[in-house]
């Protein structure tokens, strides 16, 4: 479409993550279809967390229905509005606990996905101390007219690095992280630059030993499997205190913990979740939101998921009237559902369009060749099932570089040929009357 203005690193990217069947990072704006009660439902919690609150949701669907999709959309609207955000897939060797230091290894994954809306792909820590010192700086210089060289600088500016962390009351570690904020201060001052790596590295938590800790910067305390959740709420609260809006956690892959089979390990991960729950309904934490994406199962399986431990289930379970097939978008708890026909028909017409732009081409599928596609996909996965975004994605990108890469080849010869739908046909009635809405 010669309206469609999109940057060629973005079609770039787009193109590439959807034929490999994965999530862009950036552009997603630009292919995103339903999910609108969703999307306002988080910006809500977005809100409350940016005055000082907290959130907690769960983002539930099947395989394929656009989990990862609405985290990186959510993400990427966080960082437009000034939020600090990290994300993480759940793994094997990454849970929230375990007694192979997973715990710590989901920290350091979030904390080199740390970004902020200057720096949207990762390692943001430092950029952030930085910029954080040099206002400092630049506010006590205009405070007491100081100049940059001036001896008594130094020393104001690590005094209102310990205010800062000060105000972080009663939270676990605020001294010793206020100590190591200070020791990175001083790296920066006295060009030390082992100084500030050594900070980086524990604030990453890549100490092995306390004894290194103390060593490196005189802290007796480093982050490990059991406490890096509270360095989270220590973030958050620093992050607002710097003048971001607060930190947001998007951990993605939540069937992982799921498919722990020791019993005991996956009980001891649920008892983080609730721990992380339990804060962020309570008001333990401040300016810090939590998303986790999961399957249904990983949720509701009374043998291994989430309902298996009876203080989440009590806490996660629908109410009374939330159990009626009706979304309530005010609870812990989105279920997504797959998008609708017409929606996914909107998609295609999207990815079309990008397509063309990308690859320097008039788009030439029609509307009625749309609905062909999508008519074969309903019948090859079934009539009753809905159909499952990232197949029809990946299929119809794959059906886009084909014709584009071979002219010769028609839609016709790839797809099918159409059969005219008529009325009184046995079989989906509902299905057959939507797509004869988009015939031409």
């Amino acid at each position: 479409m010669s309206e469609l203005r999109i940057p060629k690193r973005m079609t770039t990217a787009l193109v590439n993550s959807l034929t490999a069947g994965v999530v862009p990072r950036i552009g997603l704006e630009h292919i995103a279809v339903g999910r609108r009660p969703e999307v306002e439902a988080i910006l809500r919690d977005m809100e409350n967390i940016a005055e000082g609150g907290a959130a907690f949701k769960l983002i539930t669907g099947k395989f394929g229905s656009g989990k990862s999709f609405l985290l990186q959309i959510i993400r990427n609207y966080a960082m437009d509005r000034e939020f600090v955000v990290a994300d993480a897939d759940l793994s094997p060797e990454r849970r929230l606990v375990g007694t192979k230091g997973q715990g710590l290894s989901t920290y350091r994954e979030l904390m080199s996905h740390l970004s902020t809306r200057t720096r949207p792909d990762g390692g943001a820590l430092e950029v952030i101390l930085q910029k954080w010192i040099f206002t400092l700086q630049q506010t006590v210089m205009q405070e007491k007219n100081y100049t940059p060289d001036h001896p008594q600088l130094g020393e104001e500016v690590e005094k209102r690095i310990y205010a800062v962390a000060s105000e972080m009351r009663g939270l676990v570690h605020g001294f010793d992280f206020a100590k190591v904020l200070a020791s990175y201060w001083n790296g920066h001052k006295l060009a030390e630059d082992d100084l500030k790596q050594a900070a980086l590295r524990w604030l990453r938590g890549e100490f092995a030993t306390r004894t290194e800790a103390r060593k490196a910067l005189g802290v007796g305390v480093i982050i490990d499997d059991d406490n890096w959740y509270d360095y989270m709420k220590l973030w958050a609260e620093f992050t607002a205190a710097i003048g971001y809006k607060g930190l947001l956690l998007f951990i993605d892959e939540g069937v992982n913990l799921y498919k722990i089979t020791n019993s005991i390990s996956r009980q001891s991960n649920y008892e983080k979740l609730l721990t992380m729950f339990n804060d962020t309904m309570q008001g333990k934490a401040e300016h810090l939101g939590i998303f986790l994406g999961g399957t249904p199962q990983f949720v509701e399986d009374g043998r291994r998921g989430l309902f298996s431990y009876e203080a989440l289930r009590s806490r996660l379970v629908a109410g009374r009237y939330g159990a009626a097939g009706v979304n309530n978008y005010t609870g812990p708890i989105i279920a997504l559902d797959m998008l609708s026909h017409e929606e996914i028909l909107v998609l295609l017409q999207k990815l079309r369009d990008i397509h063309a732009l990308h690859y320097g081409y008039s788009a030439v599928l029609t509307q009625e060749q749309l609905v062909h596609f999508m008519e074969e996909a309903v019948g090859r996965l079934g009539a009753d099932e809905l159909l499952t975004a990232r197949e029809v994605v990946r299929d119809f990108m794959d059906l886009l570089h084909t014709l584009h890469q071979h002219p010769e080849m028609s839609f016709e010869k790839l797809v099918g040929e159409r059969t005219t739908i008529k009325n009184g046909d046995s079989g989906d009635n509902e299905l057959d009357g939507f797509l004869a809405e988009f015939e031409l």
